[in-house]
């Protein structure tokens, strides 16, 4: 909105850069405590108050992390910017005061009764309207409006959240705000930031910056206060950090990907090593076929299907058995997978076929040889997977009072880390000591005809292998 008078509010330049930039997709990663939400809803208020004078209707809509965030947003920005501008402009502005309430927000679910979100909204007397809300995938894509995310980094589900807005605002010719301080690698935020594209305006400030553009804040005093480096650096010096409790952390996972990796058809006829979580409900039901190449395990498959019987389950890992030269399976045998792993042991020997009861100590050890398999890049695991990424890296370690530690998954994954753990389960029998079967050598050059099985070492960390 272009007017010969003075400004309604006293911007600092970073603030101002962000207001004068009317791309339509922009993007800001922005330290704490200068001043981004205030900066990011003084623009939508500015789009409305243009839009009542010039007689249009301008709608956005602000998703929040959560209620009280919303809440935040509306009453320390939104209020009193609408109020400066309307004292501003008391002569340019028709019709009366725009008016505030509070409602309900309701969406339609599939089974069971809608899911109701509160609502807070400011109505200008033109039918210009500000609408704030908890971010979530229904709310998402329950607007066509100008849409800004606030504080992104930390919503639940944001790639569902992006999933269910983009193609919303795409369509309508919408704009939309992003903003957040980072928080680690796995979210949608840290993508669309790092992203190497010409779509968004990507703007950034640290603490540093702000101060020197004028924003009031005793950087010592902050730092002091904040008593944690790690926090410090993430919050107000924009670096992005992996989560400290991450079992694998995203640099870890990325260094062991390979171009040529989840590919059957590059199955070289070798030994191979399968890991399998059995499904429960609405787990994932996963398998995760090893070939051992050259001192390496690289992965030539991983199945992940949702909701299947268990006779399905069956159909699934006897086409692997077919199809590979499988040495060893280990399988989750833990609640359901008890008969599951009787019935493999049948079909393919109890020595081929591994039954793994899942408890603290178990998975911290396969998940320990996990670990050092990556780092010393002998297990390689496709490439440019998103979704496998955030499985593998949802594993958090927790010590608890009692000293022990314990190994959950958390953070924005499609299952319960199921393909961390089949491919953890793989990577452990590749490990276990000797388990003969059925298998005889060919006899080398020279006729000698060995009548005993081979047993062979990888070097994978210097366990010895199976095949």
């Amino acid at each position: 909105m272009k007017l010969a008078v003075a400004p309604v509010i006293d911007f600092y330049p970073y603030q101002q850069r962000w207001l004068q930039d009317r791309s339509r997709f922009k993007i800001g990663m922005m330290s704490r405590q200068i001043g981004k939400t205030f900066t990011t809803c003084g623009e939508c208020v500015d789009d409305c108050i243009g839009a009542e004078i010039e007689g249009r209707r301008a709608r956005w809509v602000i998703l929040s992390r959560g209620e009280r965030q919303a809440a935040e947003a509306m009453a320390e920005a939104i209020q009193p910017i609408t109020r400066a501008f309307y004292a501003a402009y008391n002569t340019l502005l028709k019709g009366g005061d725009p008016q505030y309430s509070e409602g309900e927000f309701r969406a339609p679910q599939e089974k069971g009764p809608d899911a109701v979100y509160k609502s807070l909204e400011v109505k200008y007397p033109g039918g210009s309207r500000i609408t704030a809300l908890p971010a979530n995938p229904d709310t998402a894509r329950g607007f066509s409006a100008n849409v800004i995310l606030d504080e992104f980094a930390f919503h639940a589900k944001s790639r569902e959240i992006w999933t269910a807005l983009f193609p919303v605002i795409s369509k309508g010719g919408q704009k939309l705000r992003v903003i957040s301080t980072p928080n680690g690698k796995g979210n949608k935020f840290f993508e669309l930031m790092t992203a190497e594209d010409s779509v968004w305006s990507r703007h950034a400030i640290d603490i540093y910056q702000a101060v020197a553009e004028g924003c009031p804040r005793d950087v010592a005093e902050l730092r002091a206060g904040m008593a944690d480096e790690d926090a410090w650096a993430q919050e107000y010096e924009l670096k992005w950090l992996d989560e400290a409790s991450s079992w694998l952390d995203y640099d870890l996972i990325s260094s062991c990907e390979d171009v040529l990796a989840g590919r059957p058809i590059r199955y070289n006829d070798g030994p191979c090593f399968v890991g399998v979580d059995i499904a429960a409900r609405n787990d994932l039901f996963v398998i995760w076929v090893l070939e051992a190449v050259d001192g390496r395990l690289v992965t030539r498959e991983v199945i992940a299907q949702r909701r299947v019987s268990f006779a399905r389950q069956d159909e699934l890992l006897d086409d692997v058995f077919r199809r590979y030269r499988v040495v060893r399976c280990a399988m989750d045998q833990t609640g359901m997978g008890e008969k599951p792993v009787e019935d493999a042991k049948a079909r393919y020997g109890e020595t081929r076929v591994e039954g793994v009861l899942f408890s603290t100590a178990s998975k911290l050890g396969l998940a320990t040889g996990l670990k050092e398999g990556m780092q010393d890049r002998t297990v390689l695991i496709p490439a440019g997977d998103p979704v496998l990424r955030a499985d593998l890296h949802a594993i958090k370690s927790r010590v608890g009072v009692t000293g022990i530690r314990r190994l959950v998954a958390e953070g924005e994954t499609d299952g319960h880390a199921d393909r961390f753990w089949a491919l953890a389960l793989a990577v452990g029998c590749a490990e276990t000591e000797y388990q003969p079967y059925a298998y005889r050598p060919v006899p080398r050059s020279g006729g000698h005809d060995f009548d005993r099985p081979v047993r062979a070492t990888a070097g994978f960390s210097a366990r010895k292998g199976v095949w």
